[in-house]
């Protein structure tokens, strides 16, 4: 029997569990919309920007740990949504993007909206310097085969964004049903690889022996869901637990054994901890630039002399940027889990280190105490401390928290306590402005229970304020709080410090500080909007918007002041050479 492909491309994705799409229409894929109408199990969470989309999805994905999809028009519906699916590449999140093309059939006469500047039909090339794989379909009895690719690849190993490219004709051709159903025989669970007991032994006796372990975690400890298995170990073992800015909520910030971030905006304790480290056990994690101070061994980490052993699911990430002495590939849950057995076995009463513990508690109690004048302060513009101390404070503790970048990202990562494993998503290595409000979307939508707060900047959600269409529609019930400063804050600080000018970084009118009224704009949309006028008034204002249960913008102002740092980035050497300068605050 033979049926419409967009009829049974619907089918296929309802018994692969996908319960959301996210998009945006386009003539290249109403056909496919037309058939996605009639599903009782897919919801379409309609946009009205590409890139709100495909954030929107990351954030899905991320809480709920399996591929998500986009929906896109060709041309511009795909370039729009490239930096989004870029952003999900960069940070390893499942999704695959399902965009309409140019008809088969019109190939090399350079249709409307072709991207035909160097070969034709050849819009899916725009993708492939950050999906997985992009894929073309020609022929339409290969494409039930090519989604199931699709998303076995999304999900698999380091998982990421892939991209099917769908020539609009394909979607209103008919082929035998026997092909989409051949799919349902295969698996959609492939067991993933872990490590063997005498490597497992090996990296046990290593630690055991060690003067001055530190385990180091990165957002791979999120994706595979190992937090639980990560916590056994380390205080099995009394290891300290340093972690990325993608490691963010690996452990509780409560945790005894928990040290912090590192790197540019890690603390000069923390930073220390790993620069003196004999031998680092790194799990999940890059070694990014910031997380290293730009990998200047005086700050962060210093390998050699210190030695490191490397787990990570992805093998080219091995030895990438320090030397590595024992390295292994495999699934960080199921390595942890081998690695806790042998430890058991070799080592029945563990090792117990209390001095160690008081010192990671009694500088946790310093930091905390170094903050509380700007925590407590009472000053208007809001210190971005205050705010983020009222925000904890009111939020439940398993609630969602995204950011975007500046204050929201890099002070939440070093200020702000997770107390519960994924409930912290930040655009980690595109760190991409724009991120935060649609990333809360897709959160919400993920789990409706749950509280989901947008920490973003002025700059950042004055990019997509569209977003709050979407949150109106569907009533999706986000709270956006607008750390507004009326600019583009960590630039601008940047700017000021090395260069003695502000020039393009600064919202201003003729000469005076300017930023729109985003709870009047929330309104225009059909969303409560509260303007903030005194820093009192943001702790009950947020009370409320949780009670209200439903999508909220609290615009509060705050001074532009930067995060305080302890490490390096080469980006200063660059500006000022031979000069030790950071950031400035521009009040």
């Amino acid at each position: 029997m033979k049926e419409l492909i967009s009829k049974q491309l619907v089918t296929y994705l309802e018994n692969r569990g996908v319960e959301h799409i996210f998009g945006l229409c386009g003539h290249t894929v109403i056909a496919f919309l037309a058939e996605l109408e009639k599903s009782t199990k897919i919801k379409f969470i309609n946009v009205r920007h590409e890139q709100i989309a495909s954030h929107a999805a990351d954030g899905y994905a991320r809480v709920k740990k399996q591929a998500s999809v986009v929906l896109s028009h060709l041309g511009p519906g795909l370039t729009n949504a490239a930096t989004g699916v870029a952003n999900a590449a960069l940070d390893s999140i499942p999704m695959v993007v399902i965009a309409g093309d140019v008809p088969s059939h019109y190939y090399g006469k350079h249709p409307h909206q072709e991207v035909n500047l160097h070969a034709d039909a050849a819009q899916n090339e725009i993708y492939r310097p950050f999906v997985k794989r992009a894929w073309r379909v020609d022929i339409p009895e290969l494409f039930p085969e090519i989604m199931e690719k699709a998303f076995a690849l999304a999900e698999s190993g380091r998982p990421g964004p892939v991209l099917v490219s769908v020539p609009m004709d394909m979607f209103s051709k008919e082929i035998d049903t026997a092909l989409f159903e051949k799919t349902y025989y295969n698996t959609k669970t492939i067991s993933k690889p872990s490590i063997d007991d005498e490597t497992a032994a090996q990296i046990i006796e290593t630690l055991v022996k060690a003067k001055n372990p530190v385990i180091y975690a990165g957002g791979g400890i999120i994706l595979a869901n190992a937090s639980k298995e990560l916590s056994e170990f380390a205080e099995f073992l009394s290891i300290p637990v340093a972690h990325s800015l993608m490691g963010k909520g690996v452990l509780s910030d409560e945790h005894p054994l928990i040290l912090g971030m590192t790197g540019f905006w890690g603390t000069k304790f923390i930073n220390d901890q790993c620069k003196n480290a004999d031998y680092i056990l790194g799990l999940g994690t890059s070694f990014k630039e910031a997380d290293c101070s730009s990998w200047y061994p005086e700050y962060t980490f210093s390998f050699p002399p210190t030695k490191l052993i490397q787990i990570d699911i992805d093998p080219s990430e091995i030895g990438r940027n320090y030397p590595v002495e024992i390295g292994a590939a495999a699934d960080l849950k199921q390595a942890l889990k081998v690695l806790n057995r042998v430890a058991k076995k070799l080592y029945p009463s563990g090792k117990k280190n209390d001095v160690l513990r008081k010192e990671i508690i009694g500088n946790r109690q310093s930091s905390q105490a170094g903050n509380v004048e700007l925590q407590q302060s009472s000053a208007f513009p809001m210190s971005p401390q205050r705010i983020l101390a009222d925000v904890r404070e009111v939020l439940p503790r398993d609630a969602y928290i995204t950011t975007d970048v500046g204050w929201n990202k890099n002070g939440v990562g070093q200020q702000f306590p997770i107390y519960e494993p994924g409930t912290i998503l930040t655009p980690g290595g595109l760190a991409t402005m724009g991120f935060g409000a649609p990333a809360a979307l897709g959160a919400k939508v993920a789990d409706p229970k749950r509280v989901v707060v947008s920490l973003v900047g002025d700059g950042g959600f004055g990019q997509n304020p569209a977003v709050l269409a979407t949150a109106a529609i569907d009533n999706i019930a986000v709270i956006f709080v607008i750390m507004n400063n009326g600019a583009f804050g960590t630039i601008a600080g940047l700017e000021k410090a090395h260069y003695d000018t502000t020039f393009g970084t600064i919202f201003e009118k003729d000469g005076k500080p300017y930023s729109p009224d985003y709870a009047a704009i929330a309104r225009a949309y059909g969303v409560e909007g509260i303007k903030i006028t005194a820093a009192d008034e943001f702790k009950p204002a947020l009370k409320r918007a949780i009670e209200l249960n439903k999508p909220v913008v609290i615009d509060a102002a705050m001074i532009n002041n930067p995060v305080p740092t302890a490490g390096h980035w080469n980006i200063m050497d660059i500006y000022s050479p031979g000069k030790k300068v950071h950031h400035v605050s521009t009040n």
